[in-house]
């Protein structure tokens, strides 16, 4: 690895919020204060928009869309291996081919692609868990760690439980240098915003096929690289999100 790249001033801040389990109640925090929830602009002129024109046409994302919601409790029931692959697509799955460039289902600055996925396959129909590797030009995904991993990445993303209750769970790390050869320490931005950019994706496909969903960013960095086999610098943890079948609700009858 290039030493320059540890000294890089957007590495250098990734550094600097790493969380560990030895000083996390006790590492400096600034206190930054509070912004106000919402920006408006009271004596300006308003334009009024319109509902009506695109709440039938458009019935299918909205649907999506206002159903998404953060879930953390998830039923036991295994999801298919049809249900994976849809939300592995939607989240990075080729599309085009444009030059030397493999377009994707999400944006990427400069179609550099910084992001890779891995799956960790907890219960799945008829596939062993493990650690996966997504590899987006296969369309395959490779194992890279054996064995159920889920109680490791929950202990890994602050023991956050549901992440090793789901079915999978999907983590985004980034290749540094993809978007940073180019763009140097801006590319630290395009890294974040990408990785973004792919979970949304993920979770309004999972929304698609009845499945529940929560993304998670809070993870003690170091343990979540070793769990990956990656080194922090030149591929880098930054997002994670965990999926699964959704409890069964009922709404009890009056008088029964």
């Amino acid at each position: 690895m290039n030493d320059d790249l540890k000294q890089a001033a957007g590495i250098s801040f990734i550094e600097q919020t790493t969380l560990d389990r030895a000083t996390i109640r006790t590492a400096y925090r600034p206190d930054y204060g509070a912004a106000p929830a919402y920006k408006s602009y009271p004596d300006a002129a308003v334009l009024e928009l319109p509902r009506a024109a695109w709440q039938l046409s458009e019935a299918r994302i909205i649907n999506l869309l206002q159903r998404r919601r953060s879930l953390r409790t998830f039923a036991e029931t295994p999801v298919s291996l049809h249900q994976l692959a849809f939300v592995l697509w939607a989240s990075q799955g080729v599309t085009a081919l444009a030059g030397n460039h493999l377009l994707r289902t999400a944006p990427s600055a400069g179609a550099l692609y910084p992001i890779e996925t891995y799956v960790s396959l907890q219960r799945v129909e008829g596939q062993a868990s493990g650690i996966y590797h997504f590899d987006t030009r296969a369309f395959q995904l490779r194992l890279v760690v054996e064995g159920d991993q889920g109680s490791g990445l929950a202990a890994a993303f602050l023991g956050q439980q549901f992440l090793g209750q789901a079915s999978f769970c999907l983590v985004w790390t980034a290749v540094s240098r993809r978007s940073m050869g180019k763009y140097g320490d801006r590319g630290v931005r395009y890294l974040l915003l990408d990785a973004g950019h792919i979970c949304q994706n993920a979770l309004l496909a999972a929304e698609a096929v009845n499945l529940g969903s929560c993304p998670a960013a809070a993870f003690y960095d170091r343990e979540l690289n070793d769990l990956l086999g990656i080194d922090g610098y030149e591929e880098i943890a930054l997002y994670g999100a965990a999926f699964g079948a959704k409890q069964e609700t009922t709404t009890p009858l009056a008088g029964r």
